[in-house]
């Protein structure tokens, strides 16, 4: 079979020519045959045992050529992809050129294709210098979070007014022009002051009131509010302060170390485990911005033709697609998301429409950098992917090969090791020595 890939005008389309072998085609036809003689009655014959000769004579051969083709097509196309190496990104459009008795049969193929990239650098790119140090600061900080998830509520006194920090037991009920809202009241309500959870200033104007008093509570609903209905009116609740409790601090000693950390006995054994976990932190955040910073700059050398419309749909719908899959595993089902959120699917489709041109670029100069540099994912390493996702997911070894072919374990693992080599070779700039460039 001979093959030939002609690009159009517009570099991310073209035509496939190919040809099916008179011995492809001659397969394609008996399957064809058997299958529709099945349902042919002729007299004198059982039904579905109609010779092929005296089919022949009453419908023609060539009535079989269709259902024969799509038998034959799919292998024949996937060859003449894989013969001219094109990376087709959309389903095609056939045409048939010729289906002459005897002879080859000739097709064409409309296709949308991979554009192609050409890579600039990508090793060696400078990037911002990352501060890793871990100062007695933030762990005297981090220590502080700990104390305060510590903290147990104590009821004040009737006489003592609510701060900041305190938490109020409240009855409530809001309205809008005089009328009543969904989701608009509640009773006993714990409300923590100054956590932001309620709409901007309703906090506020709790703090310095006491048990018992009734408060007018008056704000304003942003205008970007979840509730279109509400979004920018004004509002007031009738607000019933029932309870006022602040909170209590354990003392910073090796108790409460205990407390917070049973695999510690020392208030400084826990100051240790902190400062190793945030420096942990801080090197893994400074690894995936030196990542990004040099990935994009490595994207930014490449130059790329125009990206086919199809890439740009398929990456948005598999980003959508991940995105609600995640809601749906804490318990938001789309549609419970999109009622919380007061969206639509468009509007959920246009936001990760925005980063998908991005997005498909970092992914082609990415895979460009696998076949530049020549990548390859080993046996060993592809085993060690498959036990690495079995572990991360709670499933069996052999779960995991069903769900994920070989191919795509291989790929993965080859664009690990592309974006590692960008990463490694990235060369960290302070931020006076890069204006002194200047």
């Amino acid at each position: 079979m001979s093959a030939k890939w002609e690009r159009d005008s517009d570099a991310s389309k073209g035509t496939l020519t190919f040809d099916i072998d008179v011995d492809t085609i001659k397969k394609g036809i008996d399957e064809a045959f058997v299958e529709t003689r099945k349902n042919i009655t002729v007299p004198g014959f059982r039904k579905g045992r109609v010779p092929r000769q005296i089919f022949n004579q009453m419908y023609g051969e060539e009535s079989l050529y269709q259902d024969a083709l799509n038998k034959v097509l799919p292998d024949a196309y996937s060859a003449a992809v894989k013969e001219t190496g094109i990376k087709p990104v959309d389903q095609p459009s056939i045409d048939i050129k010729s289906m002459e008795k005897g002879q080859p049969w000739t097709l064409t193929a409309e296709v949308a294709v991979e554009p192609e990239v050409k890579l600039g650098d990508y090793k060696g790119m400078e990037v911002p210098e990352q501060d890793t140090t871990v100062s007695d600061a933030d762990v005297d900080s981090e220590i502080e979070k700990k104390r305060q998830q510590q903290a147990e509520l104590v009821l004040k006194d009737e006489d003592q007014a609510a701060a900041n920090g305190d938490t109020v037991v409240i009855d409530y009920e809001g309205s809008v022009d005089g009328e009543k809202f969904d989701g608009g009241s509640a009773n006993n309500y714990s409300l923590e002051l100054g956590s932001g959870s309620f709409i901007p200033g309703f906090e506020d104007q709790l703090v310095g009131h006491k048990s018992g008093d009734d408060v007018d509570v008056k704000v304003t609903f942003p205008e970007d509010y979840h509730a279109k209905e509400l979004a920018g009116k004004d509002a007031l609740f009738k607000v019933k302060v029932h309870e006022i409790k602040e909170k209590q601090l354990p003392e910073l000693d090796d108790d409460f170390a205990k407390d917070v950390d049973e695999d510690v006995d020392t208030l400084d054994e826990l100051k240790d485990k902190t400062r190793k976990q945030l420096q942990e932190q801080k090197d893994n955040q400074a690894k995936g911005a030196i990542e990004d910073a040099a990935i994009e700059k490595a994207v930014a050398n490449a130059e790329i033709e125009d990206i086919p419309q199809a890439m740009l749909d398929e990456d948005t719908n598999r980003q959508m697609q991940q995105y609600l899959a995640g809601m749906q595993q804490q318990g938001i089902s789309p549609q419970m998301y999109f009622q919380i959120t007061g969206t639509k699917e468009d509007d959920l489709k246009k936001q990760f429409a925005n980063d998908a041109a991005q997005r498909v670029k970092t992914n082609l100069v990415l895979e460009a950098i696998v076949d530049d540099a020549k990548l390859e994912a080993s046996e060993d390493e592809i085993k060690d992917e498959i036990k690495d996702l079995a572990k991360q997911y709670g499933m069996e070894e052999d779960a995991v090969e069903k769900a994920l072919s070989k191919d795509m374990l291989s790929h993965d693992i080859k664009i690990k090791k592309a974006v590692d080599l960008v990463a490694d070779s990235a060369k960290q700039v302070k931020a006076d020595d890069k204006k002194a460039d200047k």
